[in-house]
């Protein structure tokens, strides 16, 4: 990895977890643990949460991030929230299309396009996530499902206003909550397939500076080798981000 182009980011999805106080906890934790980290950290409590670690977090090492967002500003959509006040809060960045997203709340590729265009409408960094499904995967349907992921979730955009703000995290939805863990054979593969369809997309540019992490089953002891791939560039970890000792332990992987 160039370490110039791509800073390596590690984002931890507390999904539907913690109450505020256990969510401010961990948060306080988190700060004394990565006071002098040399990776990017992302947190995403969730909404009810937001807030109280925004003021956490301000003015240290960890950004905050969003689970979700709704592509309008506001307006009469009982439940949702919009990215003017993810924004307001204190955000820095959105994961859109999360593959429970897609599986239980009716996620598409076109509303995840809606849901980036005002990502970064907003300064907010989308945190674009892709992967096929294990039928999907044993029907050698990888590669064709994850190019029409990208596609149609990129599409309208420029080079330029995606350049230095899109994440894309790739999670064979196989492996999210299972245990099993892509090899970092089929996870290298597929990155660097990521990064070309980027490129062929846009350009050589974006392809070099978009950050692209793994997600599924991502744990201590298995993140060093995950990161060591060369089109790895950081990690979206989901149940082993809900401790702070565990999470500080994936974020201090050995580089």
């Amino acid at each position: 990895m160039n370490p110039t182009l791509r800073k390596p980011l590690i984002a931890g999805n507390w999904k539907m977890y913690k109450t505020v106080r256990e969510a401010v906890e961990t948060a306080r934790e988190l700060v004394q643990f990565t006071a002098a980290v040399n990776v990017d950290v992302m947190i995403a409590p969730p909404f009810t949460a937001l807030a109280p670690v925004a003021d956490v977090v301000k003015g240290t090492s960890i950004a905050l991030g969003a689970q979700n967002l709704f592509w309008k500003n506001e307006g009469a959509y009982t439940g949702e929230i919009s990215p003017v006040m993810l924004s307001d809060i204190g955000c820095q960045y959105a994961i859109i299309g999360h593959s429970e997203r897609r599986q239980y709340f009716g996620d598409t590729d076109e509303s995840v396009n809606a849901k980036i265009r005002a990502a970064l409408e907003h300064q907010l960094i989308p945190v674009f996530c892709v992967g096929e499904t294990e039928t999907q995967r044993e029907a050698k349907e990888t590669f064709s499902v994850l190019d029409k992921q990208v596609t149609k979730g990129l599409e309208g955009f420029s080079s330029e206003s995606l350049s230095r703000l899109l994440v894309i995290a790739y999670e064979p939805v196989w492996a999210i909550g299972t245990g099993k863990t892509a090899t970092t054979d089929q996870v290298q593969e597929v990155h660097a397939f990521l990064r070309s369809l980027v490129e062929k997309r846009f350009d050589n540019l974006l392809a070099k500076s978009v950050r692209i992490l793994y997600g599924g089953s991502v744990k201590p002891d298995n993140v060093t080798e995950i990161m060591n791939m060369p089109d790895v560039d950081g990690a979206l970890v989901g149940g082993a981000s809900l401790s702070a000792k565990v999470f500080n332990s994936i974020i201090h992987f050995h580089h």
